[in-house]
């Protein structure tokens, strides 16, 4: 499996994962968003909304946006599972999951926010606010949600840190405040010490930039 990435994509390190936690092989090829090679003809043949991640399968299937992907994974290759077998702990998971995919990570989305700054012509702190209001509003109903054990279900990794810890990387990224969220960083510090996790850290990956 072919996995097109960009090492600060959110979206892209979910993905990234999910493949690390059930133990799959995959060549990381970088598409640099800030270049804009997503944009390039052949990107986006593969691609037709020219964002990342795609992954291209041994048979030359091509998946596209993030919870498709990881659904795929779990469908395909469902040990370790990332979600439990009671259907009501599942809703619950799935809940944060989309949460983050739906309502938060869309809004502060590098498409989204270049657009704030260029036609909309708002200053860099103003979209900084943006951002921050928007993660935080997010990150309050999420941190009702967990009851951290160490992680955000429990004592076994889940869908719901696979998506939390990406927006935790994200909210860092951009200096939004955490401190009001002791049960969301708790399940990020927890997870982060796994090897899985390391390994699909934005600063391990072959794009990774200073």
């Amino acid at each position: 499996m072919k996995l097109y990435s960009y090492f600060r994509s959110s979206a892209s390190y979910r993905v990234r994962l999910a493949l690390n936690l059930k133990g799959l092989a995959y060549e990381i090829v970088p598409v640099h968003l800030v270049k804009g090679e997503h944009h390039d003809e052949a990107y986006r043949k593969m691609n037709a909304q020219a964002r990342v991640p795609s992954l291209l399968l041994d048979d030359g299937t091509v998946l596209t946006q993030s919870p498709a992907i990881i659904d795929y994974l779990e469908e395909t290759h469902p040990a370790p599972p990332l979600l439990p077998a009671d259907p009501v702990a599942r809703a619950k998971i799935r809940a944060v999951a989309s949460l983050i995919a739906c309502d938060i990570q869309p809004l502060g989305n590098m498409t989204v926010l270049k657009y704030l700054q260029a036609p909309l012509r708002h200053s860099e702190d103003e979209v900084r606010a943006w951002v921050a209001n928007w993660m935080r509003q997010g990150f309050g109903a999420i941190e009702s949600l967990l009851a951290p054990g160490p992680y955000a279900f429990g004592e076994r990794v889940t869908l719901a840190d696979v998506f939390i810890v990406p927006q935790v990387y994200n909210a860092r990224r951009y200096g939004v405040p955490l401190t009001d969220f002791p049960n969301v960083l708790a399940v990020a510090d927890a997870c982060e010490k796994l090897e899985p996790f390391i390994k699909a850290h934005p600063s391990n990956q072959p794009d990774a930039e200073g």
